[in-house]
């Protein structure tokens, strides 16, 4: 048995380390871990950049990976606490963007400012439990190669973004859009799609 599902398979044994990990009741890694044990487990290509303001809630557990080139800006949140969070080449996340995982964002993506992409849910189901102490839920947000997130958009859990689609300022996105699309609204609605054969985005109906 590995060292991993060993910690797993001990409720106590995962308690202790979890608190070695995290501080009570937080979700920032402690110092030793953002300084020391993180560069052994995560991936930071040739070229990619972290700015300086940036919140990294990063922690061994689940991966972290930022691509060749790739640009994290000030003041976005980066948490991979209950899933992995991937960034392709040549990305650009944009300031003040919020990514929790489990999330993939492919190569040459632009997110611009305040987008919020979380894959993370939690549960409301019994009203006499506070929200907070419920259960949390995860289902992974994929954002496909070559897409435009405008400023302010929220990407709700389980959504896929196909290649090459623009999702307008402000959207709110809870259903898949399909590739070579643009979406627009709350929620998110296809209203362009590209026309491969005549080369031209096309009003959907």
């Amino acid at each position: 048995m590995s060292v991993a599902s060993t910690i797993k398979s001990n409720p106590a044994l995962k308690k202790f380390v979890h608190r070695m990990l995290i501080p009570k009741g937080g979700a920032r890694p402690r110092l030793w871990v953002r300084l020391f044990l993180n560069r052994f487990f995560h991936t930071r290509k040739k070229g990619s950049s972290i700015c300086r303001r940036t919140r990294m809630d990063v922690l061994p557990f689940n991966k972290f990976e930022l691509g060749e080139r790739s640009v994290i800006e000030d003041f976005c949140t980066i948490n991979n606490g209950v899933g992995n969070v991937i960034i392709g080449d040549n990305t650009l996340v944009g300031m003040g963007n919020i990514i929790i995982g489990p999330v993939t964002i492919g190569n040459n993506v632009i997110l611009a400012q305040n987008v919020v992409a979380s894959g993370l849910n939690h549960e409301y189901k019994d009203p006499a439990v506070p929200i907070r102490m419920q259960d949390v839920t995860t289902a992974p947000i994929t954002i496909e190669d070559d897409c435009w997130i405008a400023a302010n958009v929220v990407v709700t859990s389980g959504v896929t973004i196909g290649k090459h689609s623009v999702v307008a300022a402000g959207s709110v996105v809870t259903k898949d859009i399909p590739p070579y699309s643009v979406a627009a609204g709350n929620p998110a609605k296809v209203i362009k799609k590209y026309d491969l054969a005549t080369k031209e985005w096309i009003r959907a109906t």
